[in-house]
This record gives structure tokens, sequence and C-alpha cells, in this order.
């Protein structure tokens, strides 16, 4: 799962909220100026739906501290989208010094809070990608920290996101969970893995386009080989992949695929190429 961490972080787990009352609005973590080592008095805000509007604006205008300090008031007063701000600059070192158990405690608190029973359909998107998140810490831990590794649980979470929320990135980790094997918690099953890249690669998913395509031409762990419809997803995955490094391994393997495939493969993946077009219009 290459660079899983910084591909897709959105939250989990437990959470406090601050203590209520007037000096909830007046403080936060570094309520000091740390260049002067001043206390400053931080604005307090109308309620934490203003406080939110207020961090991405600030964030926006190249403001990180000030952004900081009312995300933090919105996601003490239960913004769920300030949380995922929080959690994905702490994940990223976007703005602030990169720290994933911040991350991962800010994501936490998105599926620790998510109300299943009565969800906010506006929050899918959010709610969806915290899961995923926390199901690639859950895999893999954080070193020296609280978070250890649990593969049952990043299962867990991974079918979650991708059943409930159709989510590609929970199907394409589910996929890839299947694909490795877990050893000693979940055996390898190609055929299972397929079925999940599938339902991704159909949402535009250019990584699991390509594992799928991968799979198809080559007939992977025992799959029946079908070399232009593996092809024509390869296709798909170079065309949709954006243009950065972490992507390079879609180009590399698209080359691989299309100079081992004959005549016939490449007339066979225009033609699926085609009716794939004519299904999207």
């Amino acid at each position: 799962m290459a660079s899983a961490k910084r591909i897709l972080l959105a939250g989990v787990f437990g959470f406090a909220l601050a203590t209520a009352g007037a000096a909830s609005a007046l403080a936060f973590d570094g309520s000091q100026d740390v260049s002067a080592g001043a206390k400053v008095a931080l604005p307090i805000f109308k309620d934490p739906q203003a406080a939110l509007r207020a961090g991405v604006e600030d964030f926006k205008a190249g403001d990180p501290r000030s952004a900081i300090e009312a995300l933090k008031y919105a996601a003490a007063g239960g913004e769920s989208l300030a949380r995922w701000k929080l959690a994905k600059m702490y994940a990223d070192g976007d703005g602030v010094p990169q720290d994933d158990i911040k991350a991962y405690d800010y994501f936490s608190q998105i599926v620790a809070n998510y109300n299943e029973d009565n969800p906010d359909p506006r929050e899918a998107s959010v709610v969806s990608s915290a899961f995923v998140a926390v199901g690639v810490y859950s895999l893999t831990g954080i070193a020296n920290t609280k978070v250890q590794a649990e593969p049952m649980r990043a299962l867990d979470l991974f079918q979650y996101a991708a059943t409930n929320f159709g989510d590609p990135n929970a199907q394409y980790n589910l996929a890839r969970m299947y694909l490795d094997g877990v050893n000693g918690f979940i055996d390898k099953d190609p055929r299972q893995a397929a079925r999940w890249l599938h339902l991704a690669a159909e949402k535009g998913h250019a990584e699991s386009q390509a594992l799928l395509g991968q799979m198809l031409f080559t007939g992977l762990d025992g799959l029946t080989p079908q070399r232009g419809l593996g092809l024509m997803w390869l296709t798909l995955a170079r065309d949709t992949a954006a243009q950065s490094p972490k992507d390079k391994w879609i180009d590399d393997l698209y080359d691989k695929v299309a100079t081992a495939a004959s005549d016939s493969d490449k007339q066979i993946a225009a033609l699926y190429l085609a009716d794939m077009k004519k299904k999207r219009q």
C-alpha cells in the first residue's frame, strides 16, 4: 500500500470536548504567541460554524496559525469538517509540523461521533474518508505511540466505508488486503480483491484500475487472463492518474503491459474503451 498514510488520511476515535464557557472561546493549544512569547487574546467566535468559516478563510489566506486556532474552536464545538481539516493539516504537515498522532486523534473524533442512525448526508465524504484514514493507521500502527497495528480493525473500517459509503479508497485498500494477505489474519483471496478493485475502478479510481488491469492481463494468482480487458483498464488508469511522482508506477505498469500486448490484445482493448466511453456519455 504505497504511501497509504499520505494518500487518504481522515479521521477516527475518541474525543474530549473543550470546557464550555468563555474560557473555551479564548484559549487553545498555543494561545501564546510562539514567536514573541507573549500571550495574545484570540478572537471570540459567534459559534462553531463561524469559527469553521474563519479557519478555512485564514488557511486559504496563508495564515495557518489563525486557521488552527479557529479550527480548534470549531472542532471542539462538534464541527466534523474542522476536525477533518485539522487532521489533514497534521497528517500532511500542511502549515503545521507533521504529526501523525495528532492527525489520528482528530480523525478519530469524526468516527467516534458519527451517528449511524441519523447521519448528516452533507458530512458523508468527510466521515467516509475518516474511516479510511483510521483504517490505514490501524493497519500499520504509528511507531512509538499508543496506536498499534490492528489488521482486523483496519479490515472492519475499510469494509464499513466500502459498503456503506461506496468509498473507492476504502474499496482499494480492502482489495489490497485480500490481494496481499495479512500473515496470521487474512488469507490471500484474489477473486475477492478483483471484486473490490472492479467496484473502485468503475468510479474512476486510478490505482484500482491499474491493479485490476494487471490482474486481468496476467491472470495474476490463478485468475483467468483477459488480456484485452486488462489493457483497457490500464489505459484508463494511465489517463486518469494525476501526473505526479506517486503515480509513476501506473505509467510504468502500463508501458510494461502495452509492450507485451499483441495486436489482437490492443484491438480488443480499443473496443472495450469505445464501449466504456459510450456508457459514460
